[in-house]
């Protein structure tokens, strides 16, 4: 014990301070443990900052922009809680006249329908061989509207899709009618998949062969080409004098010929026979094909594709009136002109009208109030190639636009003539069009 005493007092003269207890020495001898850092309180939860308007004002939801107070919950906090952000208002940006009217898709934004005065006008372009003309620019066309220039506000080259009615004659005679019956295959090959197409044939009335409009390579086009195929007719010469035009020769009591029976179209056995008209409705057939064509939408190239040698007899409308439902439904008439007027010389005759007879054909005249074109062919693979070849000259033209000065819809025909400003050019585009509702954009 005296001994211990002794060591402890000897070690506090060696270190010149306090004397420690063993207790303190055994806790002094242990290592020092890093201080943890105090983790801080979360922050206080505060409500959002008030919806603003530009000018200052609150925005309450489900009412919009008012001149309600800001509530005092809102704006209440803690003296520990940060001030909330001012709300001063903030500039509206600059306005921007790029692009002034919204991106499709866009329905939350107001939309505004405007009547505009616009004017589509396909052309065609050929050169003295008759070939197509490719790398015009706007500025060598000139438009004209009641002889006034129209500045272009669209100019395309851009191939449109087509929506064609094809127009069969199915009063052709027999020869003729089995060329055509032959070439109807070829029709599918000139059209690519982007078109439709329906068929409408004719002889003594229209008949919707089709149903409407079909995909132009679908599988029910060889079908619908099939049930218009038809034998034609075969104009007998009528008898008007002799042994059996008064009805001598009978059989089982009626006329050997049907045509002079009593009470018949040609005669009543009097001696006095009327020699029977032949019936070709192209007028009611082109009419049909057009309603069909003015249900199609914009964007779409409407052409009506007549296949027959133009003469017209007994049809109900008048080539006046399906001329002006035409130019008032922007449809334009192409045509493939067989039989007779396919002729050298007699097809130029057969435009002319003699009195108190049927008109050989008027075919022309539709062409020529559209802006299509026609081909004479006369043999099996000359309509076959006519085929392909107005299909690509209807799909490649130039498309012009421009926006009428004359009032929006006043149902007066307006004249349009439009020139190239190139020598040995041929330029062949419709004559004019009546307005119509359907034109407003």
């Amino acid at each position: 014990m005296k001994l211990g005493l002794t060591a402890l007092a000897l070690a506090a003269l060696l270190n010149l301070g306090p004397a420690l207890s063993p207790a303190a020495l055994a806790q002094q001898q242990q290592p020092q443990q890093p201080q943890q850092p105090a983790v801080p309180d979360a922050p206080a939860p505060q409500a959002p900052p008030p919806l603003m308007g530009a000018d200052g004002t609150p925005i309450t939801p489900g009412k919009g922009v008012g001149t309600e107070p800001v509530p005092s919950s809102a704006s209440s906090s803690t003296s520990a809680t940060p001030p909330a952000p001012s709300s001063t208002a903030v500039a509206p940006p600059a306005k921007d006249d790029f692009q002034t009217t919204p991106p499709e898709g866009a329905d939350a934004l107001p939309t505004f329908h405007l009547n505009v005065n616009f004017v589509e006008v396909p052309v065609t372009v050929k050169d003295s061989k008759g070939k197509l003309v490719a790398g015009l620019t706007f500025r060598d066309f000139k438009v004209y509207e009641n002889n006034t220039r129209e500045p272009l506000r669209l100019f395309t080259v851009d191939p449109a899709p087509l929506s064609i009615a094809f127009v069969v004659d199915q009063s052709l005679t027999t020869d003729v009618m089995e060329k055509v019956n032959r070439s109807l295959d070829a029709i599918q090959g000139a059209l690519t998949p982007y078109d439709e197409l329906a068929v409408v044939s004719y002889s003594n009335g229209a008949q919707d062969r089709s149903g409407g409009f079909t995909g132009a390579q679908s599988a029910r086009v060889p079908f619908v080409f099939s049930m218009t195929k038809a034998a034609g007719e075969d104009m007998l010469v009528p008898i008007n004098s002799g042994a059996l035009s008064g009805c001598d020769i009978r059989v089982n009591g009626n006329c050997a010929d049907p045509n002079i029976q009593p009470g018949r179209s040609v005669g009543s056995g009097s001696g006095v026979i009327t020699i029977p008209k032949e019936i070709h409705t192209l007028n009611d057939a082109i009419l049909a094909a057009a309603k069909e064509l003015s249900t199609r939408p914009k964007g779409r190239r409407r052409i009506i594709y007549v296949i027959s040698d133009g003469k017209e007899n007994g049809s109900k409308a008048t080539i006046k009136e399906v001329i002006h439902y035409l130019e008032a439904n922007q449809i334009a008439v192409y045509g493939t002109l067989v039989g007779d007027s396919a002729r050298w010389g007699e097809g130029y005759l057969s435009r002319f009208h003699l009195p108190f007879t049927m008109y050989d054909n008027v075919l022309y005249k539709y062409i020529a109030a559209t802006g299509g074109t026609a081909d004479s062919e006369r043999d099996l693979n000359g309509i076959e190639k006519s085929y392909q070849e107005i299909a690509m000259e209807a799909r490649n033209q130039y498309t012009l636009g421009y926006i009428t000065h004359e009032p929006f819809i006043d149902g007066k025909f307006r004249k349009i003539d439009v020139r190239v400003e190139r020598p040995g050019l041929d330029v062949t585009a419709k004559n004019g069009y009546y307005p119509s509702a359907q034109d407003s954009h």
